[in-house]
C-alpha cells in the first residue's frame, strides 16, 4: 500500500514537472520567435528605406553618365546596390512570413499573420537582470526537481545532497553579469565543472531495502549521478545565459556607435563626390558598409532581448 501510495505521489509530481516543463519552453519559444519577427521587420524596413536610397542614386549616375561626368563602371555598381537591396526585401518577406507560421504553430493556431504591438526599436529596454540572484532560483528547473525525487526515492536524505552537491552561491555580481562565484565553479578552457562535492555525513539512510544491497546501491549511485548531472547542467546554462546577456550588450552598444559612424561617412563621402574631390566608388561603398551596419544593429538588439529569454528558461522560469 504504501509502496503504491509512493509511486502515485511519484507520477502526479512527474505530471507536475513536464507541465512546467512544457510551459517554460513554449513561453521561451514564443517569445524567441516574436522578437525575431519583429527584427526581420526591421530588416524589411532598412532594406526598404536603402533601396529608394540607392534608386535615387541610380537615377542621378545615369543623368551624370548622359553628360560625361558618370562612367558606365558607376552606373554598373550603382545599379549592383540596388539588386542586393531589393534582393534583401524579398529574403526579409520570406523570413517574416515563415516566422508568422512558426509562431502560430505555436501558439495551436492556423497559419497567418501575427500582429506586432511595437516595433524592434520601441520595445522596451531588455529588463535589467538584478544583481545577488540566488543559486536556490535553479530548485525550480523541472530536471533538478526530477532528480531530487529520484535520490528521494532511492532512499536519500534530500537535504544532505542538497548541502553536498548543490552551490549555495549567489549567479549574478554587478549590473546583473555573470558573479565570480559562478564563473569560478567552470574551468575557463574546457567549462569542465569544477566543483567538489561538501560531504560530511552520509547521503543514504538505512533501511528499505527489500531486494539485493547490490541492486539498492546500484540505483542510489544512478540517482546520485543523475542529481550531480541536473546540477551541473542548470549552472552552466545560467552561466551561458548571463555571458550572452553581458556581450550582446556590449555588441550592442559598438553596433550603435558604428552606425552613428558610418552615417556620417556616408554624408561626408556623397557631398565630396558631388563636389568632384571623390570618386562614386568610395560613396557607393560606404552606402553598402551602412547598409550592413544597420542590419547587424536590428540583429544586436534582437540578441539582447533573447538572452533574457534564455535565462529565463535557465532560470526554470525567470527570477521573480
Amino acid at each position: 500500500m504504501r509502496r503504491a501510495t509512493e509511486s502515485a505521489r511519484a507520477q502526479l509530481l512527474a505530471a507536475d514537472w513536464n507541465r512546467k516543463s512544457v510551459i517554460t519552453t513554449l513561453v521561451s519559444d514564443v517569445a524567441t520567435a516574436y522578437f525575431s519577427l519583429l527584427e526581420l521587420d526591421m530588416e524589411l524596413a532598412i532594406a526598404k528605406d536603402t533601396l529608394g536610397t540607392r534608386e535615387e542614386s541610380l537615377r542621378l549616375i545615369r543623368i551624370q553618365q548622359q553628360g560625361g561626368v558618370a562612367t558606365r563602371l558607376d552606373v554598373r555598381q550603382a545599379e549592383q546596390l540596388v539588386y542586393t537591396a531589393s534582393e534583401s526585401i524579398f529574403n526579409a518577406l520570406r523570413q517574416i512570413e515563415q516566422t508568422e507560421n512558426q509562431i502560430s504553430l505555436l501558439l495551436g493556431r492556423n497559419p497567418g499573420s501575427i500582429t506586432r504591438t511595437r516595433l524592434l526599436t520601441e520595445q522596451p529596454i531588455a529588463p535589467e537582470v538584478p544583481a545577488g540572484l540566488p543559486a536556490i532560483l535553479l530548485e525550480r528547473r523541472p530536471d533538478i526537481q526530477a532528480a531530487e525525487q529520484n535520490l528521494v526515492s532511492a532512499n536519500a536524505n534530500i537535504g544532505v545532497a542538497k548541502a553536498a552537491y548543490f552551490p549555495q552561491i549567489t549567479l549574478t555580481g554587478g549590473f546583473g553579469y555573470q558573479s565570480a562565484a559562478l564563473s569560478s565553479l567552470f574551468s575557463s578552457a574546457t567549462r569542465t565543472w569544477l566543483f567538489v562535492p561538501q560531504l560530511t555525513q552520509s547521503i543514504f539512510q538505512g533501511g528499505r531495502i527489500v531486494s539485493g544491497v547490490e541492486l539498492a546501491e546500484a540505483r542510489q549511485r544512478s540517482a546520485l549521478a543523475q542529481y550531480e548531472k541536473a546540477i551541473q547542467s542548470g549552472f552552466r546554462d545560467v552561466s551561458d545565459a548571463l555571458v550572452q546577456y553581458q556581450r550582446v550588450r556590449e555588441i550592442r552598444g559598438q553596433r550603435e556607435l558604428l552606425v552613428t559612424a558610418l552615417q556620417d561617412r556616408k554624408r561626408l563621402a556623397y557631398v565630396r563626390y558631388r563636389g568632384g574631390v571623390d570618386t562614386m566608388l568610395n560613396a557607393l561603398n560606404s552606402d553598402q558598409d551602412l547598409f550592413v551596419a544597420e542590419l547587424r544593429l536590428a540583429q544586436a538588439r534582437r540578441d539582447e532581448l533573447l538572452s533574457v529569454v534564455l535565462l529565463y528558461k535557465a532560470l526554470g522560469g525567470g527570477w521573480q
